[in-house]
């Protein structure tokens, strides 16, 4: 507790993350009224462009590599000899920048309401539409199709060509706020929203858009979402200490997690699947092994733990997003405490901090090298993420776990010692 609070206030254990640049929203002094804050960021699987909701109903799409080299970073994140981080806020008179010839536009999108959440989609055309009757279909999504995904205030989801910024599909079903969405990792384009009316609902993009279930069970608004990396199972999470996973072959409930003393708002599945992470207004981030439902760490982000009834009602230790980085080694918090903190999952500790005001969601990049995180001014604010080779026993582990569950690794006939290093029992 000690090392923790040195690191905390003298910044002598965990290093300063490298603040590398971010994208502004201008503001006009009189308009500090609710509706720009941005909720979501988002990174496209190819790492071709970066989104997020800059408030009042407009959505900016960048290309990555246009972003990278206006920060102090490479293509590859490298440093760059840039002095100091830069700033991005510019655009034409018609919201769209071309780039040099054959490259990525830019593209400025008025959804027409507050956009709460953002998903990338990509195809794979060996990824067939689940609908019986595939006779005819309006769109044919191609293998370079690239989709975007917007859940809207008054209940919609809105899908876009990101190549083009043309306006695709207009779902409508939902009765509330869309606060979440999510595409399946497979290329199915099966996309799933989590919204304030309690329910989640499962989209079929090669179908058309149409909706193929509904998944009750919530008993209050639901937050957010997230595939496992083989898009079997599905995390959901939502107020009242609520998280859910689904079997998304059978969409049947599997089982409830329980841990958490708040409501839960974010959560996200370990680049490998083994390891599930959430974070709650209890002040915790918890990282699960789903497949047995059991906690493995507890990442806390105020000392000492409060007592389950303070953790359960307001505090300035609200955590408001978590991330897994691409790496499966780091994992990354954004708390009301005003900081950002990159966590190393073998050291348990902060290995990095950042001060952030006002603080909304995070995301990793696709490569793991940089962090996004959104505020409630609309800006994004960018940082490095720590740099560390990986050893070769986590790269095995790693490479096993995305083929098997706990149970089959527990079955094999290997030492204790080296089970539980495979099932992350020593992180």
């Amino acid at each position: 507790v000690l090392q923790y609070r040195r690191a905390i206030n003298n910044n002598n254990i965990a290093a300063k993350a490298k603040f590398i640049g971010e994208l502004l929203v201008p503001v006009a002094p009189f308009d500090q009224k609710s509706g720009h804050e941005a909720w979501t960021v988002a990174f496209a699987p190819n790492g071709s462009y970066f989104a997020w909701s800059q408030g009042h109903r407009i959505v900016r799409l960048i290309p990555w590599t246009k972003c990278l080299k206006n920060f102090s970073v490479g293509h590859n994140g490298e440093g760059t000899n840039a002095s100091s981080p830069r700033r991005l806020s510019h655009q034409n008179s018609e919201g769209q920048v071309m780039l040099m010839a054959g490259e990525p536009c830019e593209h400025t999108i008025d959804c027409g309401d507050i956009v709460w959440g953002l998903a990338f989609g990509s195809s794979v055309p060996e990824k067939q539409s689940r609908c019986v009757n595939i006779e005819w279909h309006r769109f044919k999504f191609g293998q370079d199709q690239l989709l975007l995904a917007t859940g809207l205030n008054n209940g919609r989801i809105k899908i876009w060509d990101v190549y083009t910024g043309k306006l695709l599909l207009n779902l409508m079903d939902h009765t509330d706020v869309v606060r979440d969405l999510t595409f399946a990792p497979d290329g199915s384009l099966m996309l799933v929203s989590a919204s304030r009316d309690k329910t989640l609902r499962v989209w079929d993009l090669k179908d058309d858009g149409n909706m193929v279930k509904v998944l009750r069970g919530h008993q209050n608004w639901v937050y957010c979402s997230a595939f496992s990396p083989d898009s079997s199972i599905l995390c959901s999470v939502g107020a009242g200490k609520a998280v859910f996973l689904w079997n998304m072959d059978e969409h049947t409930l599997i089982q409830k997690l329980e841990g958490h003393h708040n409501d839960v708002v974010s959560c996200e599945f370990s680049p490998d699947g083994a390891l599930l992470a959430t974070a709650s207004y209890d002040t915790r981030v918890i990282v699960w092994d789903h497949h047995k439902a059991t906690v493995l760490l507890e990442l806390g982000h105020l000392f000492p733990p409060p007592s389950p009834i303070f953790a359960g009602g307001a505090n300035d230790r609200w955590v408001r997003a978590v991330s897994f980085c691409p790496d499966g080694r780091h994992i990354a918090s954004l708390t009301d405490d005003r900081w950002l903190r990159f966590w190393s999952i073998e050291e348990r500790a902060p290995q990095a901090i950042a001060t952030l005001s006002n603080g909304l969601c995070c995301a990793f990049s696709a490569e793991g090298s940089v962090l996004a995180a959104g505020t409630r001014d609309g800006s994004v604010h960018f940082w490095e993420c720590p740099r560390s080779i990986a050893s070769l026993q986590h790269l095995c582990r790693m490479a096993l776990r995305r083929v098997m569950t706990t149970q089959q690794v527990e079955a094999l006939a290997i030492p204790t010692p080296l089970c539980d290093y495979l099932t992350y029992k020593v992180i």
